[in-house]
Formats: structure tokens, sequence, C-alpha cells
């Protein structure tokens, strides 16, 4: 069978994602990615531990950070990772339409945290807080922006892989790209979580 045709139920594997060679050696090159993706979070998280009472005279971060916004942020990201599982779901049972309406929704929630993060950024730069104004303000911006920038590309990377396969149902070729995206932007999720715990809720404690 082509890998390229659309699957019927009859002829639907059982994982449709590692159905062909192409797709374990996607999930193997995955895995390695992900590895260089954690080294180098650590290292921002590091840094930031290290830096994040370095402030001048600026805001502390008991002053400066604002929990009900992040908090927000925080519930929008966790439930686009419970719909991705729903797309991933409708993946393995071979519907396409309920697939698609589960990833724009995630989506959609992905966009939404990315509109609080902007505005909690311009919010900090209105307070005095930049990239420049102190060591604290280099490494948080780097340490947040990044996880910013990942989740940007995840929102990239979903609606080009919609846009392309739109009418092209589930094959053996792009149920391999849904799946990884899924891991994507569960790793991007689970990264937030430590920010959440170690920017946000370590600073707000002093």
């Amino acid at each position: 069978m082509d890998a390229g045709q659309r699957l019927t139920d009859d002829n639907f594997p059982e994982h449709p994602e590692k159905a062909t060679l192409e797709g374990k050696n996607k999930f193997l090159g995955f895995w390695l990615f992900l590895g260089g993706e954690t080294v180098l979070f650590a290292t921002l998280f590091g840094t930031y531990l290290g830096l994040r009472h370095m402030n001048m005279d600026g805001p502390s971060t008991e002053e400066l950070f604002k929990l009900p916004t992040v908090f927000l942020a925080t519930m929008l990201l966790l439930t686009s990772s419970l719909t991705s599982v729903y797309a991933v779901l409708a993946l393995k049972q071979n519907r396409v339409r309920t697939l698609q309406k589960w990833f724009i929704i995630t989506l959609i929630l992905g966009l939404a945290f990315l509109g609080l993060e902007v505005y909690e950024f311009m919010e900090y730069v209105h307070e005095g807080h930049t990239f420049t104004s102190s060591a604290f303000g280099s490494a948080f911006y780097t340490l947040v922006g990044f996880h910013g920038g990942h989740v940007a590309f995840g929102c990239l990377w979903i609606i080009t892989l919609l846009a392309r396969n739109w009418n092209r149902g589930i094959t053996l070729v792009n149920a391999p790209k849904y799946y990884l995206f899924a891991l994507y932007w569960h790793f991007v999720d689970v990264v937030w979580v430590f920010i959440f715990t170690v920017v946000y809720l370590m600073g707000k404690v002093g």
C-alpha cells in the first residue's frame, strides 16, 4: 500500500504513527531533539536561578509578578495539552475531522497563551523591567521568551500541518507528523509547568 494513500477502517493499523520505518526513524530523531532541548532549557533555568536576585534598583519578583494572569495562561496551556490528547485519540480511531477540530482548539488556546504572555511582558516593561535593566531581566526574558518562541513555533507547525493535509485524511505519511506535534506540545507544556513553579511561584514567595 502506498504510504501516502488515505487509510480506511479496513486497513487501519493499530499504531499508524509507527507503521513504517520512516515513522519509527522520525520518533528516534525527535526524542534526540527533545533531549537536546531539555539540556538547553536546563541551562536557562540554571542561569535564571543564579541571577534572579540581581535586579539592580528595579522591582523585585515579589512586586513584579501578577499570579492571576500567569495562572490563567497556565490553565490555557494545560488545557491545550488535553485537547492535543483528544486529537491523538481521534488519530488512532481514524477520525480525521475530529482530529482537526481538537488541533484547531489546541491552536486557539496556544495563541491565547501567547497573547497573555505579550500582555504580561508589556506590563513588565511599563514597570521598568526590561531585558537590559538588570541581569535578572536578561535571564527572565531569555528563559520565558525562549519558551514563548517554542509555543509560537508549535502554532505555526500545526497551522502548516493542518493546511497541507486538510483533505488528505489520515495516511502513513502524516500520522507520524500529527503524533510528533502532540509530543512536542506536551514537552512545551511540561517546560511551562517548571517555569510557573521556579520563576513565578518561587519568585512570589521570595
